[in-house]
């Protein structure tokens, strides 16, 4: 239990993250993944796919069912372990599994599911999110729930596990997945490319994208382990220019966060350039995706940039345990932006968050940022609110206190799962001699009252 029950709201155990009521339906505490292996078969004119889910996993309960989010695609076979193929029920966003017996407490498993069908997005609270077909191609936005729209998961932000993604399609066309590149062969006009994720990752991050793209190298960052962090742009050939120029601080932002917030936590990042304008740029574990339109150098799009990147730290590798914690995502990504800023001679971090302060306090606040409910969950308010709790934590420790607290964060929840308690016992500790600072007393009113505190100083 929290030390800090008296001030801060109960919060879950490591192991009580689901269900989430934030998004019902999806995710489930019986089991854990271990590894998702997908082999993928995409034929872009018809927008059909066809797939095969290797799942390891742990049962955590006894299993007499195993339940899946999978979203307007339909399951043709399921097996478990190698058996016969087992009983298979969908409904709605939900496939179950019915093995042949049941699975004892603490069983490794493995589970293949053969699946196929004509992905879309899901179309709920967030608007539409997941696979979507492009002028020329695919992009997915897995943000909260557009996993399921392409590969059978157990999809929770809590349920980290590694990935092997093979995904063939029409050549001409390069498939950019997240981590590594591993595989790449032709075959007559059809084009394999293969991705391994090492590090822990949770479902809504796995992405896809399809597109006559050109990869570009934007730098190459030493690191103590070599062979360091590669920085790279997919952009379709006759964005090429703009893109350079556009991304042109993309290593220095990276050299900037990983002297800030610890070392970058992947092996690459690569920032995807769609040919298309978006509405948003979108963020994937070591991969952002811009539209067309975020690669000017107006600050606006630079700071959007700035946000992306910084959830590779923030997001990506530390990855909130439930999704009332998004602050702790949002917040952070945010006061990244104002760092960028200040050191590109953009505008101070005190200047920059003097302006979200006003901006705040001229709209309603009417909800608590560190428990948006689900309808609220991407307000903007969360984000800029957040990262003004991140600045009066700065102000009350000081600079070195402050940025050790965000090491440290990242650090020990490296590729894991963290929750705003979380955060509040690493301030207790990082903080101690601060004068006065009780971290959880200061970041109360911030996170779960309604009436925005006075702005930092």
């Amino acid at each position: 239990m929290s030390p800090y029950k008296h001030i801060l709201p109960k919060k879950t155990s490591k192991n009580g993250a689901l269900p989430d009521q934030y998004t019902p339906g999806h995710g489930s505490g019986a089991y854990r993944v271990r590894h998702y292996d997908l082999e993928l078969d995409i034929r872009l004119a018809s927008n059909r796919l066809a797939g095969r889910a290797r799942i390891r996993a742990t049962a955590k309960e006894r299993l007499e069912t195993i339940t899946l989010s999978l979203t307007g695609m339909r399951a043709l076979k399921a097996q478990v372990d190698g058996a016969k193929p087992a009983r298979t029920v969908q409904r709605g966003n939900e496939l179950r599994i019915t093995p042949a017996s049941p699975l004892a407490k603490g069983k490794d498993f493995t589970l293949e599911v053969r699946y196929e069908g004509n992905p879309g997005p899901a179309d709920g609270q967030w608007g539409e999110v997941g696979w979507e077909e492009l002028s020329d191609g695919v992009i997915v936005a897995g943000q909260p729930v557009g996993a399921p729209t392409w590969f059978p998961c157990n999809d929770h932000p809590s349920q980290k596990a590694t990935f092997r993604i093979s995904a063939t399609a029409d050549a001409g066309y390069r498939v950019v997945s997240n981590g590594l590149l591993v595989g790449h062969r032709r075959k007559a006009s059809r084009e394999t490319w293969v991705y391994e994720v090492h590090e822990p990752m949770a479902p809504y991050l796995a992405t896809l994208l399809i597109g006559r793209y050109q990869l570009l190298e934007l730098g190459h960052i030493p690191h103590r382990a070599s062979p360091g962090v590669g920085v790279y742009a997919a952009v379709p050939p006759d964005l090429k220019q703009a893109a350079l120029a556009g991304l042109r601080d993309q290593r220095a932002m990276v050299e900037l966060f990983s002297d800030l917030f610890g070392p970058y936590p992947f092996r690459d990042y690569t920032v995807v350039v769609t040919e298309d304008p978006l509405e948003i740029p979108l963020e994937a574990q070591t991969l952002s995706i811009l539209g067309r339109n975020h690669i000017t150098r107006s600050w606006e799009s630079q700071r959007l940039i700035a946000h992306e990147l910084a959830h590779q730290w923030f997001g990506n590798s530390v990855t909130v345990r439930r999704w009332e914690d998004i602050w702790l995502h949002e917040g952070f990504a945010c006061y990244a932006e104002w760092l960028w800023s200040e050191h590109a001679g953009q505008g101070s971090v005190r200047s920059r968050a003097a302006s979200a302060w006003k901006l705040v306090a001229a709209q309603k606040q009417d909800f608590l940022i560190g428990d948006p409910g689900p309808d609220l969950m991407f307000d903007d308010r969360v984000y800029k609110r957040g990262a003004l709790a991140l600045h009066a934590v700065r102000c009350a420790v000081g600079d070195d206190r402050f940025f050790r607290a965000l090491r440290a964060f990242g650090e020990e929840n490296r590729h894991g799962n963290a929750s705003t308690s979380d955060f509040v016992e690493l301030l207790e500790r990082v903080g101690a001699g601060a004068r006065r600072f009780r971290p959880a007393e200061l970041l109360r009113p911030w996170l779960f009252e309604r009436k925005l505190p006075a702005m930092p100083t």
